[in-house]
C-alpha cells in the first residue's frame, strides 16, 4: 500500500474552473470542453475518465497551454494561483520546467529517434541550469530512479533499444528532472502489455509519493482509476457528468454514463458477469443535443432528458450531472 500524502486544507497545485474551449472551425457545433472545473491537491492523484473523443487529454493538455490553434477559451487554469491561459510563451516555458511535467502516451513520440538517451536527458538538465559535467550524473541517478538497470549503459543507447516500458520508464525520468510539483499522466499506460502496465504505474505511484507530487492521471481505464487514484472525474462529450472519491465511485456510481463505463469492463472474479457495451456512439463535435448529450445512449432517459441540460450539482465530496439522479435509478 502507498501512503497518502495529501494535504487538501492548502491552496490546490492545479485548479480549473469553468474552462470552457472552443475551436475556430464551422463544423464544430459545441465546446471541445464545456464548463469543466477540477482541482488536484499536493501529493493527491485524481483520476480523469471516458471513452475516446470525450476532452480528457484536451483538458489535460491545456495545464501546459498546449491549446488547439486558434482556439478560444473561457474560465481559468490556475497553476498554484497562476493562470496559463493568461500567460505568454516565456511565462508557460518557466511553467513547463519548473512546476508541471507531462507523460505521454506514446513514449516514443517524446523521443527524438536519432540522439542517444543521454542526449535527451542531459540537454533538459542543462536548460534547467545544471552544468555540462553535473547534466550526466544527474541523468544516471534519474534513471536509477525509475528502475533501470545500468544507467550509465543505457545513456548511451538510443531509443529503438529500449522495449516501450523501459522508454516510458526514460520519459518518466525526464519528466522529473525538474522536481515539478504537478505530473500529468496522459494515457501513459495504454500502448504497454498488462505487466510493464502495472510496472510503470507502480513506479509513478513510488515517485509520487516520495516527492509529495500532484498527480492527474488520464485514463480510459475506471478500474485502474480507482486502484490507484484518490478521486475520479467522468467527462463525456467535454463536460464533467460525475466526480466521487475513488471507491465510492467504484462502488456506487451515481452517473449511467459511469455505470456503463464500469459494467463494459471485464472483470477477473468467477463469478462476474460479462462485461457489457455501451449501446450507441458518443457525441461528436459536428453534433450539440439540446438536452443531456448522453440522452441517446442511457436506458434511463426520459423525455425531459432530451430537453434539459442537466447541472453539475455538488453533494458532499460527490458531484453527478443527471435529472435522474435522486430517484436512485442505480440502485
Amino acid at each position: 500500500m502507498f501512503e497518502k500524502t495529501v494535504t487538501s486544507g492548502d491552496a490546490p497545485l492545479l485548479d480549473i474552473e469553468g474552462l470552457t474551449l472552443r475551436l475556430p472551425d464551422h463544423a464544430a457545433a459545441r465546446p471541445i470542453l464545456d464548463g469543466v472545473s477540477l482541482r488536484v491537491g499536493r501529493g493527491e492523484t485524481v483520476g480523469l475518465v471516458g471513452e475516446s473523443g470525450s476532452g480528457k487529454s484536451v483538458a489535460c493538455r491545456t495545464v501546459l497551454g498546449l491549446l488547439p490553434q486558434g482556439s478560444r477559451t473561457e474560465g481559468a487554469v490556475r497553476v498554484a494561483e497562476t493562470d496559463v491561459l493568461g500567460l505568454g510563451p516565456a511565462g508557460l516555458r518557466g511553467i513547463r520546467r519548473r512546476q508541471v511535467a507531462m507523460v505521454f502516451q506514446d513514449p516514443r513520440a517524446s523521443v527524438n529517434p536519432m540522439r542517444r538517451v543521454g542526449d535527451f536527458l542531459t540537454e533538459g538538465l542543462r536548460l534547467l541550469g545544471m552544468s555540462k559535467k553535473q547534466a550526466p550524473a544527474r541523468a544516471e541517478e534519474l534513471l536509477a530512479e525509475v528502475g533501470i538497470r545500468d544507467p550509465r549503459g543505457a545513456l548511451r543507447r538510443f531509443p529503438h533499444q529500449f522495449s516501450g516500458g523501459m522508454l516510458q520508464r526514460v520519459v518518466i525520468a525526464a519528466a522529473l528532472a525538474g522536481n515539478p510539483a504537478l505530473l500529468l499522466a496522459d494515457e501513459p499506460t495504454t500502448a504497454l502489455d498488462v505487466t510493464t502496465q502495472a510496472e510503470v504505474v507502480g513506479i509513478l505511484r513510488r515517485l509520487q509519493v516520495r516527492h509529495g507530487t500532484g498527480m492527474l492521471f488520464v485514463t480510459h481505464d475506471l478500474e485502474l482509476a480507482a486502484a490507484i487514484c484518490d478521486r475520479i472525474y467522468v467527462m463525456y462529450a467535454g463536460r464533467i457528468v460525475e466526480s466521487q472519491p475513488a471507491a465510492a465511485l467504484f462502488e456506487h456510481p451515481r452517473h449511467p454514463y459511469t455505470a456503463g463505463l464500469l459494467a463494459s469492463t471485464p472483470r477477473l472474479e468467477a463469478d462476474s458477469e460479462p462485461p457489457r457495451a455501451i449501446p450507441g456512439r458518443p457525441v461528436s463535435l459536428a453534433e450539440a443535443p439540446e438536452g443531456c448529450a448522453f440522452a441517446e445512449r442511457c436506458a434511463f432517459a426520459v423525455e425531459r432528458c432530451r430537453t434539459e441540460v442537466p447541472a453539475l450539482v455538488h453533494d458532499g465530496p460527490a458531484a453527478v450531472a443527471c435529472l435522474r439522479a435522486e430517484e436512485g435509478i442505480l440502485t
